[in-house]
């Protein structure tokens, strides 16, 4: 039982996220710059499956996921993940008129 909870624990520290969160974002959404939808989604999953197994389990899950470490190092990766997105945005970009200009020639 001990090992299982420590499993539980280390994937929502994981995978960390609130539910209301994950349930209002879309994992298609063609605008989205957050990777973490993804791990959001898993977390949900995990969460909703435990839950169902054991409530009082679940809600240890949610104030865990809520703890201020988890949250602070949680926004620090959207942060840094939406930076490199966007730089990966604008080289698609470069990319893509030097294709237009150069080999193309429009």
């Amino acid at each position: 039982m001990l090992q299982s909870r420590a499993l539980v624990i280390a994937l929502i520290l994981l995978l960390s996220t609130t539910l209301p969160e994950v349930h209002s974002k879309s994992i298609f959404e063609k605008d989205r710059r957050d990777w973490l939808v993804i791990p959001d989604a898993i977390a949900a999953y995990i969460y909703e499956t435990v839950n169902k197994m054991s409530p009082r389990v679940g809600q240890f899950l949610v104030d865990a996921a809520q703890t201020p470490a988890v949250v602070v190092t949680r926004n620090f990766l959207i942060r840094e993940t939406t930076k490199l997105s966007i730089l990966a945005e604008q080289l698609m970009e470069k990319i893509k008129n030097l294709w237009y200009t150069r080999i193309l020639g429009y």
